[in-house]
Order: structure tokens, then C-alpha cells, then sequence
């Protein structure tokens, strides 16, 4: 039996059900779900070539933009001098309602969907739908890292005695400082190893929507980086288990009580 199962065994031995999907929540928290491929490209691959990738107005996407990255240098001479530059890396095209949104780059490939999300098949299918025209034109040497990411915003009702009636991850306070928080921002990397594969975990406080309510970023980024070549098929196969870990992780963040206000339609 491999680690994978293994695991997955262990959870129901211990009458653990963390797959948040198998009973929906009505009112889910996520603002933003992203599946992110990254890869190296031919070097004859220009970016006026992926200009050519046939994501436009025929298949839902008629909003094209340049996509740029930063790049900032540091100059160590008689004078000490920074100096930024821009480079086209590649395009960025949107829905009609601005809901979806695919990047096509040198470096790879993103497809994300903004609130509302509806369901996991619906977004996977047309990711791999639009990872194909990219890879059609762009013709990736190779796959180097895999993510899948699901961005939720936690609106929690105060009064609050204690943030952990409603995480179970927190950041811990002294017991000899004061226990008001006026703004936290916590990263922890947790290493997948059955998977082979790291979960990023980002905690923030964010600007509450009303005086009643306290606002918390719960940031998953579950990736992988790749030394070996990997098949399509195995590609999407692998994007799966990640959407199950995500579930994990996120049912493993939160209480009961953090529940009920997903489930109060």
C-alpha cells in the first residue's frame, strides 16, 4: 500500500471525514480558486507566439491584456543605485464578467475563477479545457510545479472570546502580553511528504465588512515542484488528490462552530 493510501485508510480507521465537498456548504467561503501549472517553454518560444494561443472571444474570453513582470536590479558602484524594469512575459485574458480569468506566460499557465465558485469538476474541466490551447501553441518542454490554490475570506460574527472557537491554527500570544490582536499576518509551509508536495498556509487579518463581523484571510496554496517528466493524464490525476488535500487542510483549520456559518443559507 503507498503512502497515499495509506493515509487515506488511516483517516477512516479514525472516523475522520475532512472532504468538505462531500456535503457542499451553502454559502462557501472562497474568494478565489486558482489551478497553476508551470513549465519551460522551447527556447525558440517568443511571447508574440503565444499571441497565437486561440483564448478570445470565441470560447468565452474577449478581454485580452499584456501581462508584465518586475524585475528590480541593484548597482554596487561609486554611487549605490536601484533600477526597475517590466518585461512582457505573456498575456491575460478575462470573461465577459470578469469572473474567470487564464494567464498564458513564458513560465507557464493559470486559470482562476472568482466568487461564485460552483464546484470542483466544473472549474478542473475548464482549466484543462484552456491548458490544452495553451500547450497547443506553446508546446511545454516541461511541467516544473503544480498548485492548486483556494483563497477564502472568513467573515466571523463578533463578539469573539477567542479566535480558536473558530481556528484551530492561530497564532499563539504570550500568556504575559495582552491577548487583543490589532492585525496578524502568519505563513506556515507544511510538508506533503506522502505527496511529496507542501501546503503554504497563509493567515491575515483582513478589513472587516461591518462593525459586527471579524474578517481572516485563509489562504491555501498546496504545490509541487517536478524533476521528472509526467503525462497528461497523470497531470490531472495529480491535480485531483491535490483539491482532496485542500479539502483537508481546510476542514483541518477550522471548528464546528466555523461550519455552521457555511452552512446557514
Amino acid at each position: 500500500m503507498g503512502e497515499w493510501e495509506r493515509s487515506e485508510l488511516n483517516k477512516v480507521l479514525n472516523g475522520v471525514d475532512l472532504v468538505a465537498e462531500n456535503a457542499p456548504y451553502p454559502r462557501a467561503p472562497i474568494t478565489e480558486a486558482l489551478i497553476d501549472i508551470r513549465v519551460t517553454l522551447p527556447e525558440r518560444m517568443t511571447v508574440a507566439d503565444l499571441a497565437h494561443v486561440n483564448i478570445g472571444e470565441d470560447v468565452g474570453y474577449p478581454q485580452r491584456r499584456n501581462q508584465f513582470a518586475g524585475e528590480a536590479r541593484i548597482d554596487i558602484g561609486e554611487q549605490l543605485g536601484t533600477s526597475t524594469r517590466q518585461s512582457h512575459v505573456g498575456y491575460t485574458f478575462a470573461s465577459s464578467d470578469e469572473r474567470q480569468i487564464v494567464q498564458v506566460r513564458l513560465d507557464g499557465f493559470t486559470f482562476s475563477r472568482l466568487a461564485p465558485y460552483d464546484r470542483w469538476e466544473s472549474f478542473r474541466e475548464e482549466a484543462r479545457h484552456l491548458w490544452t490551447l495553451y500547450r497547443s501553441v506553446a508546446e511545454p518542454a516541461s511541467i516544473v510545479r503544480v498548485a492548486v490554490r483556494y483563497i477564502n475570506r472568513l467573515d466571523l460574527p463578533l463578539p469573539m472570546d477567542d479566535l480558536t472557537d473558530y481556528l484551530r491554527t492561530v497564532p499563539e500570544v504570550s500568556s504575559d502580553l495582552p491577548q487583543s490582536l490589532g492585525s496578524y499576518l502568519m505563513q506556515l509551509e507544511i510538508p506533503q511528504e506522502d505527496m511529496g508536495a507542501s501546503v503554504l498556509l497563509n493567515e491575515a487579518l483582513l478589513p472587516p465588512k461591518d462593525a459586527d463581523t471579524a474578517s481572516i484571510l485563509l489562504d491555501i496554496d498546496l504545490f509541487r515542484p517536478l524533476e521528472t517528466p509526467i503525462g497528461e493524464e497523470e497531470l490531472w490525476n495529480l491535480l485531483d488528490q491535490f483539491r482532496v488535500r485542500k479539502n483537508e487542510v481546510f476542514e483541518a483549520c477550522i471548528t464546528e462552530r466555523t461550519r455552521e456559518l457555511f452552512r446557514d443559507a
